[in-house]
């Protein structure tokens, strides 16, 4: 059985005063690429993940997708989460 999973996460520091995203790309419980919003680029960590690592990191269109994933993605799911997951106590 061959298992391929994707993994979007927020990290919220002070609200949504700094916020980092990172997606994940993991086939059969190993990551092979990442996409890190602080460092701004992919990073392989197999020969796999290194080849389309360096492919995404050289399409423009693709990397300001993925730099704004910040906004669109996380800051905007703040909002809908935050009561749920930040303020509970």
């Amino acid at each position: 059985v061959f298992q391929f999973m994707g993994r979007l996460e927020c990290h919220f520091i002070n609200g949504t005063e700094k916020v980092r995203y990172v997606e994940r790309y993991i086939y059969n419980r190993q990551q092979f690429l990442m996409f890190d919003s602080d460092l701004g680029l992919h990073v392989g960590f197999t020969p796999y993940g290194e080849m389309n690592a360096k492919r995404m990191n050289n399409d423009p269109q693709w990397m300001e997708y993925q730099r704004t994933a910040v906004d669109w993605y996380c800051r905007h799911n703040y909002e809908v989460f935050g009561p749920f997951s930040v303020e509970r106590r």
